[in-house]
């Protein structure tokens, strides 16, 4: 397994700026540190400064908070996108909003291309606010057996190829332990570690200049899931798969429970 080691204060001036996360964090922090500690490789750090795409694994149900945590304790503010339909609940949609969440409309839907709550849309405030967000690569929560990931998803390429926002691997393991796979309670005690490594900026130059389309897509993802494997692998300390695991090739289905 990689070295790890627990991560120094470093702090954006979004993060410094009071806002309702400041709340979210001083009721969520203080449960979660009696439940988990993390451990972060000597190379892992985000941009305190400008937009950027956060790509990681996802492989259990409580993994957004995890990374949410893992993110305020980076320097930055975590932000995801979110349903739409989300936005319009009372209180709960207000929290959304209040917390910099970000609105997209289910791609290919007739109200994601008249809407500005698409990935583009976005990008653009993401840029705007100079803000960073968690975008899961592989959709929904790995299908392999024994949690490595699976064939990604073209979202986060498409959103960072669109935007040239810079694009960041991460990796992490240890929620399995707190939270296994479809599970439906958490096991708090006796305290867990999660172990997190990010990577460098994905280098997408190759693909400057070159058509938007499938093929580009397919192989920038690729790139991506390759990434984010190859973090995983040292946190594991072992070698994933040699073929990444498609859920279309085992009779799964891409989303729900199986």
């Amino acid at each position: 397994m990689t070295d790890t080691v627990k991560l120094r204060g470093r702090s954006s001036a979004e993060k410094r700026r009071p806002s309702v996360f400041w709340i979210l964090a001083g009721l969520v922090l203080p449960i979660w540190a009696l439940m988990t500690r993390y451990r972060y490789t000597p190379e892992s750090k985000i941009p305190l400064e400008g937009p950027f795409i956060l790509a990681p694994n996802h492989y259990s149900e409580i993994d957004p908070i995890a990374m949410g945590v893992a993110t305020w304790r980076l320097g930055r503010v975590p932000r995801f996108m979110a349903k739409a339909s989300l936005f319009k609940i009372p209180v709960f949609g207000w929290l959304l909003r209040k917390s910099g969440q970000i609105p997209v409309e289910r791609q290919g839907s007739a109200r994601s291309a008249e809407s500005k709550n698409n990935p583009m849309g976005a990008a653009n405030q993401l840029i705007e606010q100079r803000a960073g967000v968690i975008v899961y690569p592989e959709g929904t929560l790995t299908r392999d057996p024994d949690l490595w990931p699976m064939r990604g998803k073209g979202g986060a390429i498409r959103l960072a190829l669109e935007s040239g926002i810079p694009l960041i691997p991460v990796a992490h393991w240890g929620t399995q332990e707190l939270m296994p796979r479809y599970a439906k309670r958490i096991h708090p005690f006796p305290r867990k570690t999660i172990h997190v490594s990010v990577g460098e900026p994905l280098d997408l130059s190759k693909f400057a200049g070159k058509p938007l389309d499938q093929k580009t897509v397919n192989e920038a993802t690729m790139m991506l899931m390759n990434e984010i494997t190859a973090l995983l692998e040292g946190l594991r300390g072992e070698k994933a798969p040699a073929e990444r695991w498609d859920p279309s090739k085992h009779q799964q289905t891409e989303t729900g429970r199986f």
